[in-house]
């Protein structure tokens, strides 16, 4: 069983959002229902492929439920920022999609990143008798125009970083940047 279950049946919001200068910004994505309001720490990677999933899951749906009413992403740039206090409740490991056809509504299981426990190297101890450390899970259950909306936002807050290097495609840092191709293709080692 789960440390912690979080059900958010349905949202009233959804975002993603990232805070920080380019090259150190922190990603997140948050959900809210009420007076409820979860936060959760995301990779900029996990952005990116939950935006592009969403994209194909939407598509999947429409050609799976064609007589489904048609949606839009009606968002503006502010209703999409996160909103503080942004204390996020875990890490995300993984995150998955899934749809419910009676309710029309698309639910995003996402599971915490568990720190791997130590292994210990006493023979005696045997590692069925260590603790299991299961973790939490949160469901955010939304309307397919709020996914639409969250992977839209999501490709544009990916964006957002630093410029790539039009030599080796590596971000660039204010700094400066080292750009292998242009160093004749060896690294600074």
């Amino acid at each position: 069983m789960p440390q912690e279950e979080i059900n958010l049946q349905p949202v009233d919001h959804i975002t993603t959002d990232a805070i920080g200068p380019a090259g150190q910004r922190v990603f997140y994505i948050q959900a809210q229902r009420g007076h409820q309001t979860v936060t959760l720490i995301a990779e900029k990677f996990q952005v990116q492929s939950l935006a592009i999933g969403i994209e194909r899951f939407l598509e999947e749906i429409a050609e799976k439920y064609p007589d489904l009413p048609s949606i839009s992403p009606d968002f503006h740039e502010e209703a999409m920022r996160i909103h503080p206090p942004v204390d996020p409740f875990f890490r995300i490991a993984n995150i998955g999609l899934g749809f419910n056809i009676d309710e029309d509504l698309i639910v995003l299981v996402i599971h915490e990143l568990v720190p791997e426990l130590e292994e210990f190297e006493d023979e005696e101890t045997e590692a069925d008798d260590e603790p299991q450390v299961e973790p939490s899970v949160a469901r955010f259950w939304c309307t397919r125009s709020q996914l639409m909306a969250l992977g839209r936002w999501g490709m544009e807050v990916v964006s957002r970083g630093r410029p790539l290097c039009p030599q080796c495609g590596e971000p660039m840092d204010p700094e400066g940047h080292f750009c292998v191709k242009k160093n004749g293709g060896h690294s600074r080692n």
